[in-house]
């Protein structure tokens, strides 16, 4: 079996295929605001912005969650290719290479799927986040100068050391950007539709969390190939739509849990992924399976599940927006460590593929320490992946296969696998 480059994924969950209509309607909701006059707001995803959009009327738009659909339909060495002509380092972030790439070429040609992004009314980046999405929303503001633009003034602290007065800071923040909206979006915000919104954000991690409990079934029910479920998390927070999507995978993962159903026949050895998916390949997740092992963990789908307080809604986004990005800006490399460890016990790991991942250098930082972590503390061993989660350049096919062929071998024999 060939991993080959723009490889699609193998997918066994019936919910899971669903996800093209969601997708799909989702792309076609920006595009009817836009044509309908509804205030329209691109911004970074994981803040508490999202769900004050949704209960406000205002359509979010997601710049960087473009590029995976960009790295996926193909068009990311297009976008690369105007953005190196701009002067942009190849060593920046491919987040930021693809969609200032992007915008900076014919946004609406035949040759973009879903028919691209709508252009910005407002640009909103309401949040800590990490340094290249605050620099993306930088350059979005030179590209669309007519864009109202709100920026707030977040510290970037360790989710672990949050206090009273960073919260009371975020809150302030937070009152900034709802007058802000108020103003843009022409209406006030009304907190009965905004608690509806964050209850059903909080309903959604839930169901998001309860999915993930699943996994740890030997077998496990799905694998990392599927992680593309993630798509409502980070658009639709505080919708109807991710809620009843969830459900529908809940109870499918759950029905195959019960059965015993497996991702493969005969599931040998469970892997766990460090760091972001190759979004251009997807299809590596399945080259394990050549080998009965399947992906059933990964640090990427940890990152899209923050419980909100549904009592104190403005205070529960204060935080969420403290808190995002919590792979990248607002953890240490020890909380890193912990929460990998902690994931390769709950989902009785046998070996780990950490992805050292040239366009997120910070996700990187730490993998040599977590990697001895792994193997003094629990004996798991694992194998370093040479990679980038948007530049295909950056990855070879043939060393990927050569190395995870050698530590597939290896498991077996430290597991006496025939």
């Amino acid at each position: 079996m060939q991993a080959e480059k723009t490889r699609k994924s193998t997918k066994r969950l019936k919910s899971a295929k669903e996800l093209n209509r969601v997708v799909i309607e989702y792309y076609q909701e920006c595009h009817e605001a836009k044509r309908r006059g509804k205030p329209l707001g691109w911004m970074p995803p994981m803040n508490g912005a999202i769900e004050l959009c949704y209960a406000m009327d205002i359509q979010p738009v997601f710049p960087e969650n473009w590029s995976p659909v960009c790295a996926a339909f193909g068009l990311t060495p297009r976008n690369f290719e105007i953005t190196d002509g701009l002067g942009y380092s190849r060593d920046l972030c491919g987040y930021l290479r693809n969609i200032t790439g992007y915008v900076h070429g014919d946004m609406h040609g035949s040759h973009v799927p879903l028919g691209g992004l709508p252009e910005p009314v407002m640009l909103l980046s309401p949040g800590g986040g990490c340094v290249p999405v605050m620099k993306i929303f930088h350059i979005l503001e030179r590209r669309f100068p007519q864009a109202k633009v709100f920026y707030a003034d977040l510290p970037q602290v360790a989710v672990e050391d949050i206090q009273q007065h960073h919260l009371d800071y975020a809150l302030h923040e937070m009152g900034r950007l709802i007058a802000f909206l108020e103003e843009a979006g022409g209406s006030r915000l009304d907190m009965d539709r905004l608690k509806e919104v964050v209850v059903l954000s909080d309903k959604a991690c839930a169901l998001w969390d309860e999915i993930m409990t699943y996994r740890r079934n030997i077998p496990t029910p799905f694998s990392a190939a599927e992680i593309g479920i993630m798509f409502v998390m980070v658009t639709r927070q505080g919708t109807q739509t991710a809620v009843d999507f969830l459900t529908a995978v809940r109870d499918e993962v759950k029905e195959r849990a019960q059965a015993g159903i497996g991702v493969i026949e005969h599931e040998k050895l469970r892997l766990f992924w460090d760091n972001i998916p190759l979004w251009y390949n997807m299809g590596v997740f399945n080259y394990f399976e050549k080998m009965g092992g399947v992906v059933v963990a990964e640090t990427y789908s940890a990152a899209w599940s923050l419980r909100l307080d549904t009592e104190h809604p403005l205070e529960a986004l204060a935080l969420k927006s403290l808190m995002s990005y919590p792979m990248v800006s607002c953890v240490s490399v020890k909380k890193r460590k912990e929460m990998v460890l902690k994931a390769c016990r709950e989902y009785a790991i046998d070996g780990a593929i950490l992805h050292r991942n040239k366009s997120c250098v910070p996700i990187t930082l730490g993998q040599m320490d977590i990697k001895r972590a792994l193997e003094e503390e629990l004996g798991v061993p694992s194998v370093i992946i040479d990679a980038d989660h948007m530049d295909d350049q950056n990855f070879s096919i043939a060393q990927f296969e050569t190395r995870v062929d050698a530590f597939m071998e290896m498991l077996y024999e430290r597991k006496g696998i025939e």
